[in-house]
């Protein structure tokens, strides 16, 4: 984990204002440890915060008096009586360890042997004995640097699911790329070449809104999002040595 001295400010605030929450639970997260003045701070807090979503959990935070309130996979901090509510990140400055960002990353793992891979369009370098799996727009234009750097990555097997999220033609190109005689084929050539995938001719039944709901689901909200075989996932684009460098992470876990 990077530990980012630059968030160490908190904000201490009585308000959430524009900050809103999916309050399912994460595939995997662990529970945090009950507290006997749970029932207070969710009652003080949701008399003090209007709009304030559903809270999924209250536990103890790992600072002394402090207490973390759980919304969705957001994480909060506040005192016994929920008279405060810090947003920022708990530092071990010992350790160096962020502690808040490492309890974000359990909640927000994604279990990869659940993941309906016969929606993703496949390629594999090598051996393609290492895995990953992204989400995808044809139109993201980090998605394509991103897909020219896994060229770089030795055996690795490439899951991509096609998420339309840019607008204009991307479920077009979903769609063509999908129903492509060789589907691997045309998203490669699409994303590292330039070359548009082939018209489609008569019907085929594209996975756009089984993919599209799933990323719903994972509450992925940008591409390139890349999940690894141990839930940890990335959102944004990785070049090939900090690829690497993720995937010996993962394969420690």
């Amino acid at each position: 984990m990077k530990f980012k001295l630059a968030m160490i400010g908190a904000a201490l605030t009585l308000a959430l204002g524009g900050v809103t929450a999916i309050s399912a639970q994460a595939p995997g997260a662990s529970a945090a440890a009950a507290v006997p003045q749970e029932a207070a701070i969710r009652k003080a807090l949701g008399e003090r915060l209007t709009g304030l979503a559903k809270i999924d959990e209250v536990g103890k935070a790992p600072i002394a008096g402090l207490f973390e309130v759980r919304v969705g996979n957001d994480i909060f901090y506040t005192d016994a009586e929920g008279a405060y509510l810090i947003r920022g990140e708990i530092l071990d400055l010992k350790n160096k360890r962020n502690l808040t960002e490492e309890r974000v990353s359990k909640l927000s793992a994604i279990d990869f042997a659940s993941l309906p891979l016969k929606d993703a369009v496949v390629w594999k370098t090598g051996t393609g004995a290492r895995k990953i799996a992204v989400f995808a727009d044809p139109n993201c234009g980090y998605c394509k640097r991103f897909e020219k750097e896994l060229s770089n990555v030795k055996d690795l097997t490439v899951y991509t699911f096609l998420i339309p999220i840019l607008g204009g033609d991307s479920p077009d190109k979903v769609k063509a790329i999908w129903c492509a005689k060789d589907s691997s084929a045309a998203w490669r050539s699409w994303m590292v070449d330039g070359v548009a995938p082939p018209k489609l001719l008569g019907e085929c039944a594209a996975p756009n809104e089984r993919n599209l709901e799933l990323s719903r689901k994972h509450r992925i909200n940008g591409t390139p999002a890349i999940v690894f075989e141990d839930g940890t996932r990335v959102p944004g684009m990785l070049n090939a040595a900090q690829l690497e460098k993720q995937l010996a992470t993962s394969s420690k876990s």
